[in-house]
């Protein structure tokens, strides 16, 4: 009786522990993105309508290429790929029951592959690649928690001097994404003002309303931080984040001037304003600031951990 059921539980009992632990494992490394052991992190990505499953660190290289310029600083550029993986294990914690973690646009964070980086920088790449694969590996499995928790880890290109409140961008009040100074944005970069004009008929046109030869700009309301909340264009409100996006500007903090028939729109800034800025943060390098004092600033009452 005792050899009967010996050879039961190996033919019929040991197979199916087996076969589950592997599927288990399948399950945690391929649809949310963690191996069973943590040690190899991988991501799905969607590129070219395919799904490939990477390499987290591997992928961060492709990420921070792509993301910031390599010209950067080193402490600015390891700040964004702490950001920058943050982000993405907030992604892979979200997407578990998707078939991908993140695109590689900027719907989620822009990804190059090394043939795309070779095609950009041309001579320059093994400079360049090197100086992004020494920042991304000395900042190895770090990420950002608020209480505990992986923060969402926004990111934009330069700020209007300030950082945006993430309730008024993404709707969700959260203590580590509020409003911090970033005046020092403007003397980084030679794009921190920026112009564009329209005739006054495709300026109707983009907006979506009828032609008017009057011009009639009321009700504007900015938030905290300068950027506008909502503005009324002839009696038609606009959040001014939809007047952005309809305009293609590079912010919500712009101011209106209309010049017999012609509309210039001057912005300040360039993106969301939410979480860090990366020109910013390149300016606090250049004062010396390392990565973790950059993105504790940032993202205020954080703390960086390491899987």
């Amino acid at each position: 009786m005792k050899k009967i059921l010996v050879v039961l539980v190996s033919i019929i009992i040991v197979p199916l522990i087996i076969t589950n632990f592997f599927y288990e494992y399948d399950v945690k490394k391929y649809i949310s993105g963690f191996n069973s052991n943590k040690t190899e992190q991988t991501i799905r990505v969607l590129k070219d309508n395919n799904i490939e499953v990477l390499n987290l660190e591997d992928y961060l290289i492709g990420v921070v290429s792509s993301e910031v310029p390599a010209s950067f600083e080193e402490e600015a550029i390891k700040a964004q790929a702490v950001a920058a993986r943050t982000y993405a294990l907030k992604q892979i914690e979200n997407k578990k029951d998707l078939p991908y973690d993140v695109t590689d646009d900027t719907q989620t964070q822009v990804y190059q592959t090394d043939e795309e980086l070779k095609e950009k920088w041309k001579d320059n790449y093994d400079k360049y690649i090197n100086k992004i694969k020494k920042c991304v590996n000395e900042t190895k499995g770090e990420y950002v928690t608020y209480d505990n928790k992986i923060i969402y880890a926004f990111f934009f290109s330069t700020s209007n001097g300030k950082t945006e409140d993430n309730k008024n961008v993404f709707g969700q009040d959260l203590p580590y994404l509020k409003v911090v100074d970033s005046s020092f944005d403007e003397n980084e970069t030679n794009n921190f003002y920026s112009e564009k004009t329209f005739n006054l008929s495709d300026f109707y046109s983009k907006l979506g309303i009828e032609y008017n030869d009057n011009l009639n700009i009321t009700d504007e309301k900015r938030t905290e931080s300068g950027r506008v909340s909502s503005i009324k264009i002839n009696q038609v409100e606009f959040t001014g984040r939809n007047f952005q996006n309809k305009l293609s500007l590079r912010s919500n903090d712009f101011t209106i001037k209309k010049e017999n028939n012609t509309v210039k729109i001057t912005t300040k800034g360039f993106g969301h304003g939410v979480g860090l800025s990366q020109y910013g943060a390149n300016a606090l390098a250049k004062q010396n600031k390392n990565y973790k004092d950059i993105l504790k600033y940032y993202y205020q009452g954080t703390e960086i951990q390491k899987l």
